[in-house]
């Protein structure tokens, strides 16, 4: 899917979300190669500061990664985590008191001003903060006292591709290197990433589907829903489908109700422990005669309506994240394209957010 001049991708609309989805494989083997011995240190640093609770920082595409992150310290080294509301400091002045608390703050550019407040006033109440973004000379960068460069060189298209993939996997690093592994297992994903990424075709035929979809649900467990939230966000901002991301285990508590026949669920299943836990969920949205799609292991695909197998032999849970999201961003931009929109140009968008 590289784009030339050639290409076809180089004069329709979404050409540049185009282009940044397929740089994915070379960031993460950039990531890989250049970037994990640097999040090693910083993760030594961090780790000999023995935090004891880790508090997560984001907005948009990057509060989803932050979850991910929230998956992994939890499951992975038995933290504690919770998800900063950053209101209480830049809106109400509260002073909380974080001592041994690890501030994470996740932000593509690093410019929004309330992360930036936010850390600034973490770091004064005490905490070990720590920037994740692909801009090392931002201002949130410049008031952390760590810092992980995602490297996912310049991302130019509003819908964030790369960034979000190459946060996952810096985050992944990072993690490990507090619970003294070197990540050796994500050695295969650039590869991986390539192999999905080559299969472009299948998924253009699967976003027929949704041509004139008028809301549509997607549910994961565990480690799948992440991905879930950051596939519902890709699908509003792009094709202004309202897009609805529910935890399988909240979607029988209630908005299962407006699953019928006729309304298009997407399954995020994870192959592990996450997919076991939503299985319930999907035998009950098959009882209800839904028009179910999964991401996810073959056997899964085959119970469903259609789906998109997902290459998970091999790959740990904790790894798969990073690739269950590249189908679901091929297939945002290819919902888009087929009803006639530009995935570059989302409306009343902006690549930097400003709030308090």
């Amino acid at each position: 899917m590289t784009v030339t001049p050639s290409s076809p991708y180089s004069e329709q609309p979404g050409r540049i979300m185009s282009r940044e989805m397929a740089e994915q494989p070379d960031v993460l083997r950039r990531i890989l190669d250049i970037g994990a011995p640097r999040i090693r240190r910083t993760a030594e640093e961090v780790a000999a500061k023995r935090p004891r609770f880790v508090l997560l920082t984001a907005r948009g595409t990057s509060d989803h990664a932050a979850l991910y992150a929230k998956y992994l310290l939890e499951v992975r080294l038995g933290l504690p985590c919770g998800l900063t509301s950053m209101s209480t400091t830049t809106a109400y002045a509260a002073k909380p008191d974080l001592r041994d608390v690890l501030v994470i703050t996740v932000s593509q550019s690093g410019g929004s001003p309330d992360l930036v407040a936010s850390t600034r006033a973490a770091r004064e109440a005490g905490a070990v903060t720590l920037a994740v973004t692909n801009n090392p000379d931002s201002p949130l960068a410049a008031v952390s006292e760590h810092h992980i460069d995602i490297l996912a060189g310049p991302e130019k298209a509003l819908p964030a591709t790369k960034t979000y993939t190459a946060s996952l996997l810096a985050l992944y690093l990072f993690v490990e290197g507090l619970h003294g592994s070197d990540g050796a297992q994500a050695g295969a994903l650039p590869g991986l990433a390539a192999d999905l990424l080559a299969r472009h075709e299948e998924i253009r035929t699967l976003a027929a589907r949704y041509r004139f979809a008028e809301r549509m649900v997607i549910t994961s467990r565990g480690y799948g829903y992440p991905t879930a939230k950051e596939a519902a966000l890709k699908l509003m901002e792009t094709s202004y489908i309202p897009a609805l991301a529910y935890s399988g285990a909240d979607l029988l508590h209630g908005p299962l109700a407006m699953v019928d026949n006729i309304s298009p669920v997407i399954a995020v299943v994870t192959d592990g422990r996450g997919g076991e836990a939503l299985q319930p969920v999907l035998d009950r949205l098959r009882g209800r005669g839904a028009d179910l799609v999964v991401i996810g292991p073959k056997a899964q695909v085959e119970q469903a309506s259609a789906g998109f197998v997902l290459p998970t032999e091999g790959v740990a849970e904790e790894l798969q994240p990073i690739l269950e999201i590249i189908p679901l961003q091929l297939l945002a931009y290819e919902v888009t394209i087929a009803r006639g929109q530009d995935p570059d140009a989302p409306r009343a968008l902006a690549k930097v957010t400003e709030t308090r």
